[in-house]
C-alpha cells in the first residue's frame, strides 16, 4: 500500500538530541572535541563593563566568525540566516532549536571591541596546537607571498601629487607606512601608489598582479608554512606594494617565536633571492634554498665575462681580469653595501678580450657587496640539487597554501576594509586552514590504529585457527561417544 506524507506541524518536540543528529565524521565535531575556543572569555573581559545588558559570550562570537571562514560564507547576514537552518552549527555553537540568535551586528562590534590582538592570538594558538600534535618540524620553511583584492572599486581612486596623497591619507587615517619600499638593488625606486589612493580604503595601494594589468586597490600576505605538513607558521598581512624580499627576516622570527623551534632552511624563489637576503641568512647560519637573481643575464647570454671570471686579491682589494689586468676600487655605494672596481683609463680600450668583457664605452665595472663571500656561499647553496628540489616542493606547498585559501576560505577579496580589518581575515584564515590540518591528521591516526588493529587481529586468527578447529573437532568427537559405564547399583 502507499504512503502519503501529510505535513503538520509539531506543537511540541521533546525528543531532539542534535548531538544524536549531528553525524559521527562531521568536521565541527572533530572541531569541537580537539579545540578549545574558552580561553576568549578571559582574553576579552577586561573589555567589557560590569552592568548593562549582558553580550553574547566571546566564545560563541569567535566560533560564528570561525564558521564564517570554515564554510566561506557569502556574508554575516547570511550566516546568521544559515545557523537557524543548519542543526550542526545550532549543536557547534551549543545553541537549541528555540533558542535566538543573536543579529549579525555583534560579529562587527565584537571585531571593533577586540581588536586585532585576539584573532592573532587564535593563529597562534593553531600553532602551537600543530606542534604539539607534532605536525610541525620547524627545521625548514617556505615564504611566500600573495596579492588580495581590497574591497573597493576604481571609481574611489583620486589622483594627485604625493604631498597631496599624503596629507589625503592622514584626514583619511590611514595606516601609517612602516614598511620599506624595494630593496638595496633599487635605491631610487618610488611606487606610484604614492600618486593614488582610494577613498574607500585608504589603506589599500593599487598595485597590479603583473606588468600590463590594470592596477587596482589591493593587499599583500606574507606568509610562512613549514615543510612537514604544509602549516602555516607566520604570517604577515602588508599593504600590496610592500615589497616580498623585505619582509622576510620577520617572518622567520615569527615563525620561531610561534613555533618554539629554530630554523636551519629557507625555501624561496626568485623574489626573496636578493644580495641583503642571502647575506643576513648566512650570517643567522641559515642554508639559503632560494632562487637568486642574476647579475647580467642578457649580457652573459652574448657571451659577456661572468664576475666569476674574475678572480679577487683580498690582501690589495683588487679584482684581476682574465687578461690579467688589474681594476681598482672606485667608490663605495652605501645604500647597496657594495663597491665599484674599475680599470684605470684606457686600459680596456687596447684590451684584446674586449669584446668579450663589456659593451661600455668606459670599460668593465664590477661590484663587490659587504661580506661578499657569505652571499657567494649562499648562491652556490641555492644552485645545490637539495635546493632545485626544495624549490619544486615549494609550488605543492606555499603556492598550494593559498590556492586551498582562495578556493574554500575566501582569500582572494578582502570582506572588511582597511588594514587591521584585513589582517584579523588572514588570522582567521590561518587559523582555519592550520585547524583543517589538525583534524585530518587526527582522522588519518585514526584510521592508521583501526587498520593496525585489524591486522592484528587477523594474524592471531591465523595464528590460533588451527588450535581452535583442533578443539571444535575434540568437542565434536565426544559429543559422539555415548557412556559404556555399568548403570549404579541402588
Amino acid at each position: 500500500m502507499m504512503g502519503i506524507q501529510h505535513d503538520q506541524k509539531e506543537l511540541f518536540s521533546y525528543r531532539v538530541d542534535l548531538d544524536k543528529r549531528v553525524r559521527a565524521d562531521n568536521p565541527l565535531r572533530a572541531i569541537r572535541e580537539g579545540f578549545d575556543f574558552s580561553w576568549v572569555r578571559e582574553r576579552v573581559k577586561p573589555l567589557y563593563g560590569y552592568n548593562g545588558n549582558v553580550s553574547v559570550d566571546p566564545a560563541i562570537i569567535m566560533k560564528m566568525m570561525f564558521l564564517l571562514f570554515w564554510d566561506n560564507v557569502k556574508s554575516e547576514r547570511e550566516l546568521m540566516h544559515i545557523i537557524r537552518e543548519r542543526m550542526d552549527y545550532l549543536w557547534f555553537l551549543g545553541y537549541g532549536l528555540d533558542d535566538e540568535i543573536p543579529d549579525h551586528s555583534v560579529l562587527s562590534k565584537a571585531r571593533e571591541r577586540w581588536g586585532r590582538k585576539v584573532f592573532e592570538e587564535l593563529f597562534v594558538t593553531t600553532v602551537k596546537r600543530c606542534v604539539e600534535a607534532g605536525l610541525v618540524g620547524g627545521r625548514k620553511i617556505h615564504v611566500d607571498g600573495s596579492l588580495i583584492d581590497a574591497d573597493a572599486s576604481l571609481d574611489s581612486v583620486i589622483n594627485g601629487p604625493p604631498e597631496l596623497i599624503g596629507a589625503l591619507k592622514r584626514a583619511f587615517g590611514a595606516q601609517e607606512r612602516k614598511f620599506d619600499y624595494g630593496n638595496l638593488g633599487e635605491p631610487y625606486y618610488e611606487p606610484k601608489s604614492r600618486k593614488r589612493m582610494s577613498k574607500t580604503d585608504p589603506d589599500a595601494p593599487l598595485v597590479s598582479r603583473k606588468t600590463g594589468d590594470f592596477a587596482r586597490p589591493r593587499y599583500k600576505q606574507h606568509r610562512v608554512v613549514d615543510d612537514e605538513h604544509a602549516v602555516i607558521t607566520a604570517q604577515e598581512t602588508t599593504p600590496a606594494d610592500v615589497a616580498e624580499n623585505t619582509r622576510l627576516e620577520e617572518l622567520i622570527e615569527a615563525h620561531e617565536r610561534n613555533s618554539a623551534l629554530e630554523t636551519q632552511t629557507v625555501v624561496g624563489d626568485k623574489q626573496y633571492g636578493t644580495v641583503d637576503n642571502f647575506r643576513r641568512l648566512k650570517q643567522r647560519g641559515l642554508k639559503t634554498h632560494m632562487d637568486f637573481k642574476h647579475q647580467a643575464p642578457a649580457k652573459e647570454g652574448q657571451g659577456i665575462f661572468p664576475t666569476e671570471a674574475f678572480k679577487y686579491e683580498p690582501r690589495t682589494d683588487t679584482y684581476i681580469c682574465p687578461e690579467g689586468k688589474t681594476l681598482y676600487r672606485r667608490r663605495y655605494d652605501p645604500r647597496r653595501q657594495a663597491t665599484e672596481y674599475h680599470t684605470r683609463k684606457g686600459v680596456c680600450e687596447i684590451c684584446p678580450l674586449r669584446p668579450q668583457c663589456t659593451r661600455s664605452k668606459t670599460g668593465r665595472t664590477l661590484m663587490r657587496h659587504l661580506e661578499q663571500e657569505l652571499i657567494d656561499e649562499a648562491r652556490r647553496e641555492s644552485l645545490s640539487e637539495p635546493a632545485r628540489r626544495d624549490r619544486l616542493r615549494r609550488r605543492i606547498l606555499s603556492e598550494g597554501s593559498f590556492g586551498q585559501a582562495a578556493t574554500n576560505h575566501h582569500f582572494k577579496r578582502s570582506r572588511w576594509r582597511r588594514l587591521w580589518r584585513q589582517q584579523i581575515q588572514d588570522d582567521l584564515i590561518a587559523a582555519v586552514q592550520n585547524i583543517k590540518t589538525l583534524i585530518n591528521h587526527r582522522r588519518n591516526d585514526q584510521r592508521e590504529a583501526l587498520a593496525l588493529a585489524k591486522g592484528l587481529l587477523i594474524a592471531l586468527e591465523k595464528t590460533f585457527r588451527p588450535l581452535l578447529d583442533s578443539i571444535t573437532a575434540f568437542q565434536k568427537y565426544l559429543s559422539r561417544i555415548k557412556p559404556s559405564f555399568p548403570p549404579f547399583a541402588h
